[in-house]
């Protein structure tokens, strides 16, 4: 492990007290009315840096009651795109005012770089700025080929109440993925961090109340997702559900949904393949390779997990990866230099090391890694780089989401292997491919099966663009005009001009 980089504690002092997180329901901020509260200890530093309320039934039903009453009665829903956008876009500047604090309160809850923190905050700030020019920008369409007496009309009005459910690894992300889209279409919103990770949604909602939101429009429940995340899956006040994380969860959101047939929008997990061809650019490839699967320590949806190679240059390949990923600083998120942070949980981890280890004893090779390492000064838990060789089909490790830094390496004699390779996996989030040959490049993206394909390059991310999965990888899209619509309804409305219509009875 001595031929890995790591980067020890830096000697950042820790907050002298622990964040205190509360529920926002109906514009005020509240204690849990059991007293009930769950506490957060940083994965890398192993202190106490965050505690939360911890929602029950109580405060989820009153976060929807407020929800609804403001949605059926107040003025957000019938505000102007301009009105709603100014809110929106003054919300964008607060987060960039506030970077350093949130950046440092989330590297402190989810073991992230802090670096990484701070461009994710930034990114999110930019979506804040898109979905307000889509609330400006939002319409509907009219019809007047129905004749000399019709008029049709297609409006787009805000789907009700969405209750939005959001992960740990990208929690300040993540929700601005979803909650400004909501506002810009109209809606009102109950919003559940992950109880790991709650705190920045907490500011979050600080902010939004400075910018001038109107009270109950944003509800926020912190806890578990039983019962916060069940009741707002259920609950016949809530109209549509949207929630990032595990395809398990998702699977039982849409079966309790189900009872009110209320609207699921899903993205979920991913087994992401990058394939390469024989004539990509060797170097550019695996520099992308060691960014997709160590990014965020590879506890990412969009973690390229696995990489398809043609078996002329895996060897290749692999050594360039391996020699980078050793480059690849491991270590103290507080420090600015280092790239890969800390594991979630020790349960987390745990899970990460059986699947290398299923693997080994399968007849996979380790090229690179495959346990944990210790950091100099920090009481955290992490996981070093690690490649995994040899990978047949049926390994669990080839088709199923580690959610770790750990690469899969597959690999495939001609086009139809490949794609056949790529699709084998229940998941459809993204996929990637390096040749410098066009065509072969327009043929893979057609042929695989992902809701997102990148060419010659990984993971690069634009508001204009949709994202969302196919197959056992969600359902829905957020980001672009499509993450717009999620929230959305359609509503006809034929108009007939003068006293033109015919009578069905005769008189």
């Amino acid at each position: 492990m001595t031929e890995l980089t790591i980067i020890p504690a830096s000697g950042v002092a820790l907050p002298a007290e622990p964040f205190r997180a509360r529920h926002l329901i109906d514009g005020a901020w509240t204690d849990s009315a059991d007293g009930a509260v769950s506490e957060r200890h940083s994965p890398a530093h192993g202190a106490l840096v965050s505690v939360a309320a911890k929602g029950g039934a109580a405060e989820t039903e009153a976060a929807i009651a407020a929800a609804r009453r403001v949605f059926d009665a107040g003025d957000w829903p019938r505000a102007s795109g301009k009105d709603r956008s100014a809110i929106l876009l003054k919300t964008a500047d607060l987060i960039e005012r506030a970077i350093e604090r949130i950046a440092l309160i989330e590297t402190l809850e989810s073991g992230k770089p802090i670096t990484q923190a701070r461009a994710e905050i930034s990114g999110a700030a930019d979506l804040w700025r898109y979905a307000a020019a889509l609330a400006r920008t939002m319409h509907g369409d009219s019809h007047n080929s129905l004749g000399p007496d019709m008029l049709g009309l297609v409006l787009k009005e805000p789907m009700g109440v969405a209750g939005i459910i959001c992960p740990w690894n990208f929690p300040f992300l993540i929700v601005s993925q979803k909650l400004p889209f909501a506002l810009a279409a109209g809606c009102t919103a109950v919003v559940k961090p992950s109880e790991l990770t709650p705190s920045s949604t907490v500011i979050l909602g600080e902010l939004l109340q400075e910018a001038g939101l109107p009270d109950g429009v944003l509800n926020i429940v912190l806890g578990y997702g039983d019962p916060v995340g069940a009741m707002l899956s259920t609950h016949p006040s809530v109209d549509m559900v949207s929630f990032t994380g595990s395809t398990v969860v998702g699977k039982r959101i849409v079966a309790a949904a189900s009872g009110t047939l209320k609207k699921v929008s899903l993205e979920l997990g991913g087994k992401n393949p990058q394939v390469i061809f024989p004539d990509a650019d060797l170097d550019q490839a695996a520099d992308a390779i060691t960014f997709g699967v160590h990014f965020n320590a590879g506890e990412c949806c969009n973690s390229g997990s696995r990489i398809i190679v043609h078996e002329d240059v895996a060897e290749a390949l692999v050594e360039k990866v391996v020699a980078l990923s050793r480059k690849v600083p491991f270590g103290d998120p507080l420090d600015p230099r280092t790239q890969v942070g800390a594991i979630i949980s020790p349960e987390h981890m745990g899970k990460i090391d059986g699947y290398v280890r299923a693997a080994a004893e399968a007849g996979a090779g380790i090229a690179l890694g495959g346990a944990a390492i210790a950091v100099e000064g920090l009481a955290g838990q992490f996981y070093g780089p690690t490649v995994v060789t040899g990978v047949t089909p049926e390994m669990p490790i080839a088709t199923e989401e580690v959610f770790g830094p750990v690469l899969s390496v597959l690999t495939f004699r001609d086009t139809d292997e490949a794609i056949a390779l790529a699709n084998s996996a229940a998941y459809g989030l993204s996929a990637g491919i390096w040749s410098r040959d066009g065509s072969t490049c327009l043929d893979f993206a057609r042929r695989v099966h992902a809701g997102t394909v990148w060419t010659n390059t990984w993971m690069d991310g634009f508001a204009e663009l949709p994202f969302g999965g196919m197959k056992q990888s969600g359902q829905g899209r957020e980001l672009g005009r499509y993450g717009l619509e999620e929230f959305l309804e359609a509503k006809t409305v034929q108009m007939r001009i003068g006293n033109t219509r015919a009578p069905w009875v005769a008189t």
